[in-house]
């Protein structure tokens, strides 16, 4: 990501994006996670209160990157003059392929922070507010309005959808850090066919089961 522009004082003027640039380059240079935000701060010569204007924690920061991802990707799609006239469908086909080109932009970092640390299912707490934000989405923008896929589950709950959404996700995710195919391209293609196949077996009982499995699963990561 960019960092910001330098002032012509000796104090850098900083803001969310510059932070998370300069952690992530350290995360990848380093092969480890800045130790404080003192250190941090100090290495980089930032006042650690402009930090903490951004961020509360070395714990926020790390989510707050994956909220970034989020939110390049959903404003990158809805930039696009024809979006708000998709179907449900193609509205979660675009978010998936913006995302995952997003996370090839970051892939070394992405890997690190869930792959290489070491830290197992400690990791999916950096996807805390990034999946908060990923269900609400799903909600607000995919399931905006009735239509010819989730019409078919009227019954089904708006968070029982999200949360089905959320674990396709987590799916695609792991095979994607796991794809060695040229351009990701096994990745393109799973992410039609498993939005394809959700689509055609959409039913209230499937779904009612993947929430509850979906609920449990994040229950036991994040303890």
């Amino acid at each position: 990501m960019a960092t910001a522009k330098t002032s012509k004082s000796k104090q850098k003027m900083v803001d969310d994006t510059s932070i998370i640039s300069l952690y992530m380059n350290d995360v990848l240079e380093m092969n480890e996670v800045p130790k404080n935000v003192f250190l941090f701060c100090k290495k980089h010569g930032i006042e650690e209160s402009d930090f903490y204007s951004f961020f509360g924690s070395m714990d926020a920061l790390k989510q707050g990157i994956w909220v970034k991802f989020f939110e390049n990707s959903a404003e990158a799609i809805e930039k696009e003059a024809a979006f708000e006239g998709y179907s449900d469908k193609n509205k979660l086909l675009a978010l998936y392929f913006t995302l995952f080109e997003i996370l090839t932009l970051n892939r070394s970092y992405v890997l690190y922070t869930l792959k290489e640390n070491q830290e197992g299912l400690k990791n999916l707490k950096s996807l805390k507010e990034f999946r908060n934000r990923f269900k609400d989405y799903i909600v607000s923008t995919v399931k905006s309005a009735p239509s010819e896929v989730f019409g078919k589950a009227a019954k089904v709950t708006e968070p029982v959808i999200a949360e089905g959404a959320w674990i396709q996700f987590l799916f695609l995710l792991k095979f994607w850090m796991d794809d060695t195919s040229k351009g990701f391209e096994k990745t393109d293609v799973l992410i039609e066919k498993s939005v394809n196949t959700v689509v055609d077996l959409l039913d209230t009982k499937p779904l009612e089961s993947l929430f509850d499995l979906g609920k449990f699963l994040w229950k036991e990561k994040m303890q």
